[in-house]
């Protein structure tokens, strides 16, 4: 008897010896496969061992160029491995069909209907016997005698292979489950919410800011005729029209008609998400807004408000002096502080020299305020600024006209495609009543 090959390959001679139930035959091509998959992963595991367990790519000597270029090439060597592992797979199924082809024509040379190593499945008449005829045909049936207990085995190799494999059967029935993951997105209620919300019905909103106080009251003498000395001192007030135009916010997502129609909750997705893109623009427009029309005017663009340069201080003693100028030349208090969860990090982990946390020991949650004033972690402030100030008392966001989302058909040629154009806006004014009631700390 042939001994047992060890593994699925066996080389000889340049070729591979394939091994299917102790028949073997020579197949070149299918070494080639894999020694070419072989070669390439031992490439990119070289790779991996030069970048180390912290994937240091400056570490990786066998490929040229900085860390994006090796990455790239990384990228393509496994693509190419995965080429070559669908390859090599292939090759396999052509060297299992052409084993099976090798032994069905050394059993009709012999003409005992046996295949490979004692196995009962044979042909009759040119086709497959089924499962009862070769059943019939075996030894455990030919050999039982009745009464004599337990007879002879035998294995009956039914393959249902060709018939049922996925690319002529059926494909698995996959149900998609009922989770939608969004795209992450900076919440929206972050800066909003911290801005007293009033209506307005104008176009406009109008108000008056007293731009000159000029404060001349002193002790004043008794009246004298002989002399001037009497006269009170003559003070000077001075008011200003300021207005904030009322800007609008508008987007619209085209959808086809078979979208709802056909999926339940697409309407309701649809209607969400609109009037999210709305209130995270609002977000960012109350900080960031230039002002220019069709922009809000935000914080950081209100002309006059206080600034702190970082200078060489530490974040927390920027902010400070920034809530100091406003407690000294606005006479407000702030009531939060908006700041870039990056700067805020740099805060939070600030150490004493003994390795202590200052801003209290990681397991616990930890205070979201600095200096008593409430900390607002969002990307809508610039990342190089903290933006802080009395927004309870002095800073208002009229709304002239909530978010409205609405549909029609009627936009270009949707009417014709069967599009539907969804839209969604709403209209209000920033106002920052006293400038020098807000700050920004720059240079963070």
């Amino acid at each position: 008897m042939r001994p047992p090959i060890r593994g699925l390959f066996h080389a000889r001679k340049r070729s591979v010896m394939y091994n299917d139930s102790d028949r073997i035959i020579e197949f070149p091509a299918l070494k080639q496969a894999q020694e070419a998959l072989d070669e390439k992963r031992k490439a990119l595991a070289t790779v991996f061992s030069e970048a180390g367990p912290d994937y240091d790519m400056s570490k990786v000597k066998s490929l040229q160029g900085d860390s994006t270029a090796k990455v790239e090439e990384i990228r393509k060597m496994n693509d190419e491995i995965i080429e070559r592992k669908k390859k090599l797979d292939e090759l396999q199924i052509v060297g299992r069909a052409a084993a099976a082809s090798k032994q069905d024509e050394e059993a009709a040379e012999r003409g005992d209907g046996a295949k490979g190593g004692g196995r009962d499945t044979e042909r009759k008449g040119g086709r497959r016997l089924s499962l009862g005829e070769s059943f019939a045909e075996s030894q455990a049936f030919k050999g039982y005698k009745p009464g004599s207990g337990v007879g002879p085995s035998a294995h009956l190799d039914i393959s249902l292979k060709t018939l049922m494999e996925t690319p002529v059967g059926w494909d698995s029935e996959d149900v998609r489950t009922g989770r939608l993951e969004l795209m992450p997105m900076r919440p929206s209620v972050h800066v909003a919410s911290y801005f007293p919300s009033t209506t307005t019905g104008m176009s406009a909103v109008v108000y008056m800011e007293e731009t000159t106080y000029t404060n001349a009251a002193a002790e004043t003498f008794e009246a004298n005729q002989a002399d001037s000395q009497g006269a009170y001192p003559e003070s000077a007030l001075a008011l200003t029209e300021r207005q904030e135009p009322v800007r609008k916010i508008a987007t619209f997502l085209p959808v086809t008609d078979e979208q709802f129609e056909d999926e339940p909750r697409a309407k309701g997705y649809v209607e969400n998400r609109l009037p999210f893109m709305i209130q995270q623009r609002l977000d960012s427009q109350l900080l960031v807004g230039n002002g220019t029309a069709p922009n809000l005017r935000g914080t950081e663009n209100v002309v006059g408000i206080n600034t702190q340069a970082l200078g060489g201080d530490s974040i927390p003693d920027a902010i400070y002096k920034a809530a100091r100028k406003i407690r000294d030349t606005g006479f407000a208090e702030p009531s939060v502080c908006f700041i870039a969860p990056s700067k805020w990090e740099g805060v939070r982990l600030l150490k004493t020299a003994d390795g202590q946390y200052i801003w209290g020991h990681p397991s616990m949650v930890g205070p979201f305020t600095i200096w008593g004033i409430p900390v607002v972690e969002t990307t809508a402030v610039t990342a190089t600024k903290a933006v802080l100030g009395d927004y309870t008392n002095f800073a208002e966001l009229a709304m002239r006209r909530g978010i409205d989302v609405q549909v029609s058909n009627s936009h270009s040629d949707y009417f014709v495609k069967g599009k539907l154009a969804i839209r969604a806006d709403m209209r209000c004014a920033a106002l920052h009543y006293r400038p020098l009631a807000f700050a920004a700390v720059t240079g963070l």
